[in-house]
């Protein structure tokens, strides 16, 4: 079996038998690519998946190092190890050799939250009231329904935009495209709610401007009237964020969403099943984020957190 074979075995088990989103496999695929061409970069050759030993891969992962941080290393080196596991659970190779790599150590970064007034001045950027022109008027309606609906229920990117028109039902949101395929259902807030209704009012101003045509079950839509892309929501969120002179993507939405209901409160593992974790452990970073916050709340109004000497330190 060549490399290009085992990939291509590897790439239809990942869609296929776990239902990944193409996004993902295709990340593995690229990984999977890289060190194909780094491997016959050195020896000369493509390698064969049945030769490839723990060597061949602690050397594969120095050549990264410089041009990768930690976290993008580790990942690579997840890469090999679900590839060679699916080729030994194939009996392609006898075992996986990438099992022997230790995995660099990650330094967590933690998310970047917008604070509470930012966000909102965020998602009420977009306004429509003194819009005229029909298609104007519902691109804007559109832009703030999407960023109350990134803010207002912590959705990735991805899953915002393969949102269905059936799926929102009333105070209830279903997501059913979320990452490794699994399902839940979100709350839709009294602010979000309005504006995805007022969006949907006038989402038929969107249909393609020559032929009419218009994405009958896309939720989001773009001015051609298909299925908004995460790329354009991208667009979209930085380009309002800009315009009220902050600095936010689709993706520090979710933070601020996760951030926010925990500062407010909100039990951990009510906010892991919210943002469809499915390991508590990538919720509790948001504790941190937390911490940190209430630190500089101390620090900047707590007189027994001044400089001594000062008005409200000891005298």
């Amino acid at each position: 079996m060549t490399w290009g074979d085992a990939i291509a075995g590897f790439r239809d088990y990942l869609a296929v038998e776990r239902a990944l989103a193409p996004a993902t496999c295709a990340a593995y695929e690229r990984d999977l690519e890289e060190f194909r061409r780094l491997y016959a970069d050195r020896e000369g050759r493509d390698p064969d998946p049945r030769a490839v030993d723990a060597r061949a891969i602690r050397a594969h992962l120095a050549a990264l190092y410089g041009a990768n941080d930690s976290a993008s290393i580790a990942r690579k080196l997840s890469s090999l190890r679900a590839f060679f596991r699916y080729l030994a659970n194939r009996g392609v190779v006898a075992a996986n050799p990438a099992r022997a790599v230790r995995s660099p150590k990650r330094t967590q970064a933690l998310p970047r939250a917008l604070d509470v007034d930012d966000a909102f001045r965020l998602v009420e950027a977009p306004d429509a009231s003194g819009e005229t022109n029909p298609r104007k008027r519902a691109a804007a309606l559109r832009d703030r329904a999407l960023l109350e609906v990134l803010y207002g229920l912590g959705l990735r990117v991805s899953e915002c935009c393969a949102l269905d028109i059936d799926d929102v039902d009333g105070d209830l949101v279903r997501v059913r495209r979320g990452k490794g395929g699994k399902q839940r259902i979100v709350p839709l807030g009294a602010h979000a709610r309005a504006a995805v209704d007022a969006y949907r009012a006038a989402r038929p101003a969107l249909a393609h401007p020559k032929t009419g045509a218009l994405d009958a079950a896309a939720l989001f839509v773009n001015q051609r009237g298909t299925r908004l892309s995460p790329r354009s929501a991208q667009r979209i969120t930085q380009r309002r964020a800009r315009a009220v002179g902050v600095r936010a993507t689709p993706h520090a939405l979710r933070h601020s969403y996760a951030t926010h209901l925990l500062d407010g409160g909100a039990d951990l593992r009510a906010i892991q099943e919210l943002l469809g974790h499915a390991s508590l452990s990538s919720t509790q970073i948001y504790t941190k984020v937390s911490l940190d916050r209430l630190m500089e709340v101390y620090d900047a109004a707590h007189p027994r957190a001044r400089e001594p000497g000062g008005r409200g330190g000891d005298s």
